[in-house]
């Protein structure tokens, strides 16, 4: 629990840098991404010309920085990495009903209870975008390695095809992670600001990882 009896720390700054340096290195490389993709490789993006570093370059390094941020994970940051995959492979019985109320409670904040660190959407999004990322960053390094032929087109393909779905699940978890729809307000403090969430938040959206924080058990 953190020193605020009115908040906890659901992060440690460690775990928070890390998260500032990937999203910052996958917006990069989104950005080029989508930037290339357009067929624009000839106009310099704005991050271009700012840096004065080719977009194709630009590219190619935030994949390195990526592949790094990866490698660290499962090397250095091994037990925190053992921690996201159990806690995202989670299933309990109520998953379900949690998934059903969600929509409404993305207005109401009204949503049904779960168990574990992940809610039931953070769990399947988690699990999309490690299966995503690991296609971007292989087919990626792939691409380098092979000068043309078969092996060049498949790598290229999903290369693409990675970039196109794991565009809307990023999306999708910086508007939730920022706090954007009424039912998560408040949620962003769990990974900036000192990583303080306030405990009303935490009592709405993750119920049963902050019971596991207060030594509370409960029954799912």
């Amino acid at each position: 629990m953190a020193s605020d009896p009115g908040t906890v720390r659901r992060y440690s700054r460690a775990t928070r840098w890390f998260h500032a340096l990937t999203y910052l290195t996958v917006l990069v490389l989104l950005g080029t991404g989508w930037w290339l993709v357009a067929g624009r490789e000839g106009q310099p993006s704005a991050a271009a010309r700012l840096t004065g570093v080719a977009d194709t370059s630009l590219h190619r390094y935030a994949g390195w920085v990526l592949t790094a941020l990866a490698a660290g994970a499962v090397t250095l940051g091994l037990r925190a990495t053992r921690t996201f995959v159990r806690e995202s492979l989670r299933y309990d019985h109520g998953d379900l009903r949690w998934f059903a109320r969600w929509p409404g409670a993305l207005v109401t904040g009204r949503f049904a209870r779960h168990e574990g660190h992940f809610d039931p959407g953070q769990r399947v999004a988690n699990l999309l975008m490690v299966g995503l990322f690991t296609a971007l960053i292989g087919s990626g390094i792939g691409l380098m390695l092979v000068a043309g032929g078969l092996w060049f087109v498949w790598l290229q393909r999903v290369h693409r095809w990675a970039t196109y779905l794991i565009t809307p699940v990023v999306i999708g978890h910086i508007v939730i992670a920022a706090g954007l729809p009424p039912g998560y307000r408040g949620v962003a403090r769990a990974m900036h600001l000192g990583g303080r969430l306030p405990l009303r938040v935490a009592e709405r959206v993750w119920p049963g990882w902050l019971e596991q924080q207060r030594g509370v058990h409960h029954d799912s």
